[in-house]
């Protein structure tokens, strides 16, 4: 059987796996070496070092990351932070120029607004729902576009096709942050996206148990990024590369479970009489159901929703809830609730968030495995 006719279901759990196997063990070990003897390698990032990221558990999981979403090269990183931030300071200098939407996790939109500015680094942000007015926003000194696979909390789906092709017709390095669908609902790069970014925390490693971060991409961008991901010092631990490589194993069943779950409670909430407004792009209602349902090979697990009453009542039924822990982060076993405003995006000013389209009362709802009848009678008892 050739390697291309091999399911994503397989891929996940044999490709990037050293062969032979070390000392015949199913699983790799784990290295707690900060650096290794010398072999002979011609260049300074080739050296083994934990801090240049290429020791035995990190190989594993850049070749495993590649392969799965169909790209020459991937990295892991210390955070989702520092894969971001890596990337952009790989591509913008002082003087560049970047486009980015609107609404992004808020770590994200700060670090654009506040820190890259101080490097002499201009934005704009768009709407990227509306290529219309991408144009005008255009500058002789833009070189990225940054947009997110499934925005984080509105929970839309953009035109990527598009995107991607604007990026190419201007020459500007597309980057893409894929966290919310990971490789199971979309693979980035085979799109012709140049860059993909995941916080590998979230669905990724999927148990809530480590921070890690994936950047994944084709030649020669990714020897760029590694050189500056080695200066930046961003590399993740070898301990954690253990944890996140036998979290992404179960990638496909966990995210299999949590799409089919959160397509029941989206309907259920959309249906409630306490519910305002639910975004899923899995309802037939939702603006990026069409683009969802063309691009991605699923709906993802994360919706929110606005409960009538505004911010005191939002906060009554996450106090009710049983099942979903109230706090940050998603994509782990479990349900996780939270208002945005208070967490993720709890950086930005009241102004921010009008801008960004995000209500103070909404609640992100992060769908984990369980019982989604168990799920959706703990919502109901606490929306009643």
């Amino acid at each position: 059987m050739k390697k291309q006719d091999i399911s994503f279901d397989t891929k996940i759990i044999h490709s990037g796996e050293p062969d032979p196997r070390i000392e015949g063990a199913a699983n790799v070990p784990i290295f707690q070496s900060s650096t290794f003897e010398y072999s002979g390698q011609k260049s300074y990032d080739d050296l083994k070092y934990i801090r240049l990221n290429n020791t035995p558990n990190h190989i594993v999981l850049h070749e495993k990351l590649a392969i799965l979403e169909g790209a020459e090269r991937a990295l892991v990183t210390s955070s989702g932070m520092s894969a971001i931030t890596t990337s952009l300071l790989t591509f913008l200098k002082s003087g560049d120029h970047l486009l980015a939407h609107k609404t992004l996790y808020g770590g994200t939109a700060d670090y654009v607004k506040h820190d890259l500015t101080e490097y002499g680094i201009e934005f704009d942000f768009i709407d990227a729902m509306d290529p219309s007015e991408w144009n005008a926003k255009l500058k002789s000194n833009t070189k990225v576009i940054y947009v997110e696979t499934i925005t984080n909390p509105l929970i839309e789906v953009a035109p990527l096709d598009e995107v991607v092709a604007f990026a190419k017709k201007h020459g500007l390095i597309s980057m893409i942050d894929n966290t919310f669908a990971s490789p199971a609902l979309f693979c980035p790069v085979q799109l012709g996206f140049d860059i993909s970014l995941h916080s590998a925390t979230k669905f990724l490693n999927g148990h809530t148990d480590i921070v890690a971060g994936a950047i994944i991409g084709n030649e020669p961008h990714m020897s760029n990024i590694n050189s500056k991901l080695n200066h930046l010092g961003g590399c993740l631990d070898p301990n954690a590369c253990f944890l996140l490589h036998r979290g992404m194993k179960t990638l496909s069943l966990r995210i299999k479970r949590q799409c089919s779950n959160a397509m029941k409670i989206a309907i259920f909430l959309n249906d409630h009489e306490m519910v305002s407004h639910v975004n899923y792009p899995g309802l037939e209602s939702s603006p990026s159901y069409q683009r969802a349902k063309e691009l991605l090979c699923g709906f993802g697990g994360m919706l929110s929703f606005i409960v009538k009453g505004g911010i005191e009542e939002a906060d009554k039924v996450m106090s009710k809830l049983k099942i979903p822990m109230c706090t940050a982060s998603m994509g782990g076993v479990e349900s996780l609730v939270t208002r945005p405003v208070q967490t993720s995006h709890s950086l930005l000013s009241d102004e921010e968030l009008l801008e960004s389209g995000i209500d103070k009362s909404l609640i992100r709802l992060a769908v984990g495995i369980e019982s989604a009848t168990d799920l959706i009678n703990d919502l109901d008892q606490a929306l009643s």
